[in-house]
C-alpha cells in the first residue's frame, strides 16, 4: 500500500520537515548535474561505507574528501540512488514527519532525525562492517519518525492507495506496522546476499531507535496513543 495523506492535522508549521525535503532534493540535483565519474566519486566520498566508518578499509589517497569518514554517517543521509528512492523517501517524511515535529518541536526533532539516523546507519554498517558499497538515503532517519509515529498516532488515518482496489482509509498502526513486518521479512531473506540493495537493516534500526527514543524527545503533553486530530478530507 502507498501512503497519499493522514487525517492528523498539526499545530505547528513543520519548517524543518520541509528544509530537510529541500536539502535531500538539492542534493540529489546536484548529483544528477554532475557527469558520470565525478557522480559516483560524489557518492563514494560521502556515502556510508561501512569498511571505511569501522577502519576496515581507508579512502584512496588520491581521494580529496573534506570531512572525517565517521561524519559520513550524517551526510549519507542527504544521498539518494535514484528518482523513486527520493520521490518515496520523500513522500513518507513529509506524510508522518510534520506531526512528530510538532509533536517534539523544532530543535528536539532535528537531533532525534539526525540521531536516529546515524544509528540506523550503523545498525546497517554493523551487518556487514567489511562492506565496500556505500550506503545512501533518509531512509534510516525516516524509518525513525514512523517509529515514532507509531506509539504516537496509532489510530489516526492514512490515506493509502491499494494497487488495483484504489484509495481507502486505514489506521496509521496498520500500515506502519505492516511496513515493519515487510522490512523484518526482506532483512532476514537479505542476509548473505552479495552486491547491493536496498539497506533493509538501516529501516529496522531507524524504526526501532525511533519507538526507543520517542519518550524521551516528545513534548509532555503529547500522549501515547493518541487518536490524533481527525479532519474532513477534499476528495
Amino acid at each position: 500500500m502507498i501512503p497519499l495523506h493522514d487525517d492528523n492535522p498539526t499545530e505547528r508549521f513543520p519548517f524543518v520537515t520541509i528544509i530537510f525535503i529541500a536539502v535531500c532534493v538539492s542534493v540529489f540535483l546536484y548529483q544528477e548535474s554532475l557527469p558520470q565519474n565525478p557522480g559516483q566519486a560524489f557518492v563514494f566520498h560521502y556515502g556510508a561505507i561501512p569498511a571505511i566508518v569501522f577502519g576496515h578499509a581507508a579512502f584512496p589517497e588520491d581521494t580529496a574528501v573534506a570531512i572525517p569518514a565517521s561524519l559520513t554517517l550524517l551526510t549519507s543521509m542527504f544521498l539518494h540512488g535514484g528518482w523513486m528512492h527520493l520521490l518515496g523517501n520523500m513522500l513518507y517524511l513529509w506524510i508522518f514527519g510534520n506531526n512528530i515535529e510538532d509533536a517534539m518541536g523544532h530543535v528536539k526533532y532535528i537531533v532525534f532525525y539526525i540521531l536516529c539516523g546515524v544509528l540506523a546507519a550503523l545498525t546497517h554498517a554493523m551487518t556487514d562492517p567489511s562492506s565496500q558499497i556505500p550506503m545512501v538515503g533518509a531512509s534510516g532517519a525516516i524509518s525513525a519518525v514512523l517509529g515514532a509515529y507509531l506509539l504516537l498516532f496509532p489510530r489516526a488515518h492514512v490515506l493509502v492507495l491499494l494497487p488495483a482496489l484504489g484509495m481507502t482509509r486505514v489506521p496509521a498502526g496498520v500500515v506502519l506496522g505492516m511496513w515493519f513486518v515487510t522490512q523484518l521479512v526482506s532483512g532476514g531473506m537479505s542476509i548473505g546476499a552479495q552486491g547491493g540493495g536496498v539497506a533493509f537493516f538501516a529501516h529496522i534500526g531507524g524504526f526501532v531507535s525511533g519507538m526507543a527514543l520517542i519518550g524521551l524527545f516528545k513534548r509532555p503533553d503529547v500522549p501515547f496513543f493518541s487518536p490524533g486530530r481527525s479532519r474532513r478530507w477534499d476528495r
